[in-house]
């Protein structure tokens, strides 16, 4: 169903913003009865996640997946087979048509719930007001402006990559971001991804396994610090023998060439480094412009940007929440859908939900969706050590080779090496830590386990299931 082109006076609720945040509070809200609206301005509905995120992501790692499988299938009995060359455009093409497919679902999902889709520009007027620049056909917001007034406004904008200005390095344009990634069209032959964080190791790992030269230019000695050394440390010494280049120390001080052609890239080491493809991945910022905070009186923090909230997604003003990543905390999709969801439950929910539901913070599982996989839940073994104390802290970790990787050649064999933080007499696990084959699918399971409490002895007590890998998580000693 296409966006409404008259909106109502006056809603229970209007949701600014129509990424997955939204959806899953404006859904949950209208399941309760109540009258709801969300504004989104891109054109299409999905936010980051579905259209230039998780999804397209995900699709682009499994085409890396197979890419991989069919290295080892000569190894697996199939011999003759061989890797052809990956068809970027045509891949990208079904990638696209899917991640529109999709579009449609959430089209669909909203005018079954009920829910009015604005497409427009949404400000801030004042507390209770949000006025709205209509999209026209061009997709610009030079049509109608429509005032709607509501008694309980949210805002899920979510956020946005950034790059250098070219005043700090002469020429950071020239390159894209996480964004300008899914709009390529071709494979570019040589790039350079420049950034240590999540999205800069899955998006180099994809660059690299699909058979482009890709460089991986990082500030200090490793990549991926925020989480444990296990996983950070397997994971760069093994992709570094995969053929991906990890610049260690490194920075661009000025790059020469032309928007989509050849790039030339000046180091702080004094050396150059010639690329087809710039890609920056050194960070994101909350999509808060054109909002009108300051119109009604919405507080941000003064370095970030980020909206200030509190445990219960509340801002200062009273009937203004904020949920996902605008809100600067876990910016992870699930965490967004769940804090909206939770957040309707407890503006619009049945009693016991009403008035108290919230999220918790804490314990959230996530996986990279790295060559190999890896996940976490809960603290890091230095987090632990720096809360409870080193007499409180036992770890328990192993390194080995998955099974599938024992019928495959040397050349592509792939390390998997687990780690469990506990602490206390009890053993509480506090932390799982696991880089290798199906880490992705595994995680799920053993993040409910550490939100439950379990202990180190109720993974004991837990037979295990064999052969895989994941009984290792219930065997260490």
């Amino acid at each position: 169903m296409p966006p409404i082109q008259k909106p109502s006076d006056h809603y229970d609720l209007v949701v600014i913003g129509g990424g997955s945040g939204a959806m899953g509070m404006s859904r949950r809200a209208a399941s309760y009865g109540t009258k709801v609206a969300v504004i989104e301005e891109d054109g299409r509905l999905g936010g980051t996640c579905v259209n230039v995120g998780c999804v397209p992501k995900k699709l682009m790692w499994h085409a890396a997946d197979v890419a991989e499988s069919l290295d080892h299938a000569s190894d697996y009995g199939f011999p003759g087979v061989k890797r052809p060359a990956f068809d970027w455009r045509t891949f990208a093409k079904k990638r696209d048509d899917y991640v529109k497919m999709l579009n449609g679902v959430y089209d669909r999902n909203l005018a079954k719930d009920g829910v009015d889709y604005i497409s427009g520009r949404g400000a801030l007027t004042g507390p209770k007001s949000v006025e709205v620049a209509m999209r026209d056909q061009d997709g610009k917001f030079e049509g109608e402006k429509k005032t709607i007034t509501a008694d309980h406004i949210c805002i899920a904008v979510g956020g946005r990559p950034v790059i250098p200005s070219d005043k700090d390095v002469p020429g950071a344009s020239l390159g894209i971001d996480s964004d300008g990634f899914f709009a390529l069209k071709e494979q570019p032959k040589r790039v350079a991804v420049v950034g240590a964080g999540y999205i800069a190791v899955e998006l180099a790992g994809v660059f690299n396994t699909l058979g482009t030269e890709t460089h991986l230019l990082i500030r200090h000695d490793t990549f991926l610090r925020s989480f444990d050394p296990i996983i950070a440390e397997t994971l760069q010494e093994h992709m570094g023998k995969t053929g991906l280049n990890v610049h260690k120390r490194t920075n661009i001080k000025k790059v020469e060439g032309q928007k989509g052609g050849p790039l030339t890239l000046h180091l702080d080491s004094g050396k150059t480094l010639e690329v087809d493809c710039l890609l920056w991945a050194v960070g994101r910022r909350p999509n808060t412009d054109y909002l009108g905070l300051d119109k009604a009186g919405v507080k941000t923090e003064d370095k970030s940007g980020n909206i200030v909230v509190d445990e219960y997604q509340q801002t200062n003003v009273p009937n203004i929440t904020c949920i996902g990543d605008v809100a600067g905390k876990a910016l992870l999709t699930p965490v967004a859908i769940a804090a909206g969801r939770r957040l309707s439950n407890r503006l619009y929910g049945p009693e016991g939900l009403r008035g108290k539901d919230k999220l918790s913070y804490d314990d959230i599982p996530t996986v990279v969706f790295s060559h190999p996989t890896s996940g976490t839940v809960g603290l890091t073994e230095p987090e632990a050590r720096e809360k409870y104390g080193d007499d409180q802290i036992k770890v328990y970790q192993s390194k080995f080779r998955a099974m599938y990787f024992g019928m495959v050649g040397e050349d592509h064999k792939e390390p998997t090496a687990y780690k469990l933080v506990c602490q206390g007499k009890e053993e509480k696990v506090v932390g799982v830590h696991i880089v290798g084959m199906g880490s992705d699918e595994i995680m799920q399971g053993f993040g409910v386990a550490v939100k439950m409490g379990a202990r180190k002895k109720d993974l004991d007590d837990t037979v295990a299931i064999h052969p895989t890998s994941a009984e290792e998580l219930v065997t260490m000693r």
